[in-house]
């Protein structure tokens, strides 16, 4: 039987993505073709961390790992720094916009889903309980 996801986590699988392509674009294309301050060490490192912390929080939701959480958390923060940077740099409206739905949508999932015992939890794997530390 296939496993459907909520409309929740479609979203923020959604959003993930979109900020993952959104970031990584405009790192390799508007960055580099700026230069200045769009291509100063710190703020192109996030860029691509960014990217590539979507791009992974997108793949465990798909996945369906029980993980997923912990990795929503993590990239709302790196999607909200990002999104704080890029704003100071200027000239990134829409790398601003897409991680500021991102972060929203990952706090959203990670919340949620830890409202309902997912992280931090004792799950039963292969017949042993495993604790999953926080």
């Amino acid at each position: 039987m296939a496993h459907q996801m909520n409309q929740q986590m479609q979203q923020c699988i959604q959003e993930c993505l979109q900020c993952y392509q959104t970031c990584l674009h405009e790192a390799m294309n508007h960055c580099l073709e700026t230069g200045g301050k769009h291509v100063e060490p710190t703020h192109f490192r996030l860029m691509l961390n960014c990217a590539e912390i979507c791009r992974t929080a997108a793949d465990f939701m798909l996945s369906n790992s029980q993980l997923h959480t912990r990795i929503c958390a993590a990239c709302a923060e790196v999607c909200d720094a990002c999104a704080q940077n890029c704003e100071q740099v200027g000239d990134m409206d829409e790398c601003v916009q897409a991680c500021r739905r991102c972060a929203e949508s990952c706090r959203q999932m990670a919340g949620a889903a830890s409202a309902q015992g997912f992280a931090g939890s004792t799950r039963q794997t292969a017949g042993a309980s495993v604790d999953v530390p926080m």
